[in-house]
């Protein structure tokens, strides 16, 4: 350890010591959704399944709540609902990444577990940042163990990369395809057109560019947190657009993200669709686990809209928060998401609905699934939230004071047939018609107690009360 990480590493653990006893006691701290000890969380990195357990890594300021000098912080689990606090994995803590640990991904070979990521470096002087001024490195690290990493690569330098580029290439994602490794880097073209650069590598160590993908007309100005897998036998990109203009039923946030379904190795920009309608969503990454299945993390939050979206969580000395994971599964030309079935196993108690239950009270956090036949409908959290789908169009409509900037976001489906909320004490993630439609978003309510009421022609479902994850720190 150089004393450099000797020193981050003490002060970290002085300033978690302090925020850990009260995780439980704030009253906006969160029961089943990741989030920092304190400080401030974003982008979800190295997802991965090795040597039996779930690694959820996370960009971390610990010392500044509103975003600063970036870490990762590392959780680990068994079986995604019982957690372990693994503390700081990576530290900027070398010439190629002292201004930032960015973000990355793992790839977990059998008996190493491989994290790549963007080492950022800010030359001082008087520079834009974006076409000079800026180094973005792509780093790789190995662990035996996925707790302890080893001495750090260089092994894409920013001076590699394409002159048609700006200095904002970052995020590497691999993965491995037949007998070869394979990356994709999110990057901003000097013409303000986001691409994908594609990277190919027989020993990890030595990487060739491929080429780029990108759409032919421009969609955004850089293309972040990139993502390219297999689902059903087809091939898809997520990136998260920066620079699309907003829309009334779509593209409602100041970035995005969303997915391609590649045609013929090519994107194209009617193609894209959104994975989240939310307010509060970003930068998510996939893995496949031990059962095969494809998981999906995203941020709950959204970055350079300080306007638009009041953290109350501020005044507790944190803010931001994951998503709960969620298995993506293809179906009619979609990707769907919904909640990996683990975390049914927080449910307690149920309470039968039906057209004769139309009104009950929840209490902390709660699982509300409902089937609704066809035709209008509508479901109200008082005081928080009203969930209202009428002819084609569904609308998110926050109460002004929980929502703290959040107001309204629409999505259009051809129908309703189902509804599932999953409430946090401040966040909601709101799945239509078995994950076809996704809303996540951040609330600030008053008390835990909320009547909730449901308005439609017929319905039937349940409301269960959930049980807090069970999370423990790694002395």
């Amino acid at each position: 350890m150089s004393a450099l990480t000797k020193v981050f590493t003490d002060e970290i653990r002085k300033i978690e010591e302090t925020h850990w006893a009260e995780m439980v006691s704030k009253p906006y701290r969160l029961t089943h959704h990741l989030m920092p000890p304190c400080g401030w969380l974003n982008d979800p990195n190295g997802l991965s399944w090795y040597q039996g357990r779930y690694h959820v890594f996370f960009q971390y300021s610990p010392f500044e709540v509103k975003g600063g000098l970036k870490f990762w912080g590392h959780y680990s689990s068994e079986d995604l609902i019982n957690w372990t606090y693994e503390g700081v994995s990576l530290y900027p803590d070398s010439p190629a990444d002292c201004h930032g640990v960015y973000s990355g991904s793992a790839l977990a070979e059998e008996e190493t577990l491989h994290l790549f990521y963007t080492g950022n470096v800010k030359l001082d002087g008087d520079y834009d940042y974006i076409n000079n001024g800026r180094c973005a490195n792509t780093l790789h690290v190995e662990s035996k163990d996925g707790i302890e990493f080893g001495i750090k690569e260089n092994v894409i330098p920013c001076t590699q990369y394409p002159e048609d580029y700006t200095c904002h290439i970052r995020d590497p994602k691999v993965w491995k395809e037949g007998d070869r490794y394979r990356m994709v880097l999110g990057g901003r073209r000097k013409d303000d057109h986001g691409a994908v650069l594609l990277y190919s590598s027989r020993d990890l160590k030595q990487w060739n560019l491929d080429g780029e993908l990108t759409t032919e007309e421009k969609f955004g100005y850089m293309w972040e947190c990139p993502d390219m897998f297999e689902l059903s036998g087809n091939e898809i990109l997520s990136v998260s657009p920066q620079g699309v203009e907003r829309e009334e039923y779509r593209y409602q946030n100041i970035y995005l993200s969303g997915y391609f379904i590649l045609r013929d190795g090519k994107v194209f920009k009617e193609d894209f669709r959104e994975w989240d309608m939310g307010f509060d969503f970003y930068a998510p990454q996939t893995f496949v686990d031990k059962k095969g299945r494809r998981i999906l993390i995203g941020w709950m939050g959204m970055p350079d809209a300080e306007e638009e979206y009041v953290n109350n969580t501020l005044e507790e000395g944190w803010q931001h928060c994951l998503t709960v994971p969620r298995e993506l599964k293809y179906c009619n030309g979609k990707v769907y998401q919904y909640p990996v079935e683990e975390l049914m196993n927080l449910r307690r108690w149920k309470k039968k609905l039906c057209d004769a239950d139309r009104e009950t009270e929840t209490d902390g956090a709660f699982d509300l699934e409902l089937q609704v036949q066809k035709g209008p409908a509508k479901v109200v959290l008082a005081d928080i939230f009203k969930l209202e789908y009428r002819d084609g169009i569904l609308v998110l409509e926050m109460d002004q004071q929980a929502g703290a900037g959040r107001r309204t976001r629409k999505a259009c489906i051809e129908e309703l047939r189902s509804i599932r909320i999953l409430a946090d004490t401040s966040a909601a993630e709101i799945y239509v018609n078995e994950g076809e439609v996704v809303f996540s978003v951040r609330f600030y309510g008053k008390g835990t107690k909320h009547r909730l009421k449901i308005e439609a022609e017929g319905f039937r479902g349940g409301i269960w009360k959930l049980e807090k994850m069970s999370i423990t720190r790694c002395l």
